[in-house]
């Protein structure tokens, strides 16, 4: 699963992190709230582990309710030391999907993450997403054009999973540097570009459809439109 942790306490981060990691999932860690809910708004999860108590004046509620108010349904579950049935209520009423109290075992918490990813994929393979005869499975990261794999890098991949999971919207340049690189670029870098050439030429080569488009000045867009810009 694509994990966005979003954890303050640097020790309960790190175990909890490393663990995902271990266990085959990918793991994003923001540590505050304010942080979190960019990463949270930048691209699509399968879930969010979410502290309930964070600094900088945007607590895990605060987060929570924000992402519902954007009609963001993506599974939560909220990591907290508040452990009273009054807490618990009002985790749940907040928008989250499940609510876990510290000290936690983390067989518990991956258990219960799993039940979240399962229960969000099931109605039609929300993992699965289709470009005319593309189609990304995120969870194997296997990628077929007209049946046939195509192999890529692990920054093509990214590339390409962010671009289909906005199937038919504008990426801009901004958005890719954020959710694939994480800010650590020059925004006048070519790196997008030679990154991009490279997938375009895996992805459309030796096809009549063109799939992905520079929309010149702005940025990219998947979608079947048949030119080849």
């Amino acid at each position: 699963m694509q994990c966005l942790l979003i954890e303050d306490d640097i020790q309960t981060a790190r175990f909890v992190h490393d663990a995902l990691l271990r266990a085959g999932h990918e793991v994003t860690l923001c540590g505050d709230g304010a942080s979190g809910l960019v990463q949270a708004s930048t691209r699509a999860w399968d879930v969010i582990v979410l502290d309930r108590m964070l600094p900088g004046g945007m607590d895990g509620l605060t987060v929570l309710s924000t992402l519902r108010a954007r009609n963001d349904q993506t599974p939560v579950l909220v990591l907290s030391a508040l452990a009273s049935l009054d807490e618990r209520v009002r985790g749940l009423r907040g928008g989250c999907d499940d609510y876990l109290t510290k000290p936690f075992a983390f067989e518990e918490l991956l258990a219960r993450l799993e039940a979240l990813g399962r229960r969000a994929s099931v109605p039609g393979n929300s993992h699965i997403f289709v470009v005319g005869d593309l189609s990304v499975d995120t969870r194997t990261r296997r990628v077929l054009r007209g049946g046939k794999p195509i192999a890529l890098q692990p920054r093509e991949y990214q590339l390409l999973e962010y671009l289909v999971r906005r199937q038919g919207e504008v990426v801009t340049r901004k958005m890719l540097l954020e959710a694939v690189w994480g800010y650590h670029f020059d925004p006048e870098t070519n790196v997008i570009d030679v990154q991009m050439s490279r997938l375009r030429n895996k992805v459309d080569r030796d096809h009549p459809t063109a799939l992905i488009h520079t929309v010149r000045g702005v940025g990219y867009t998947i979608q079947p439109l048949g030119d080849n810009d």
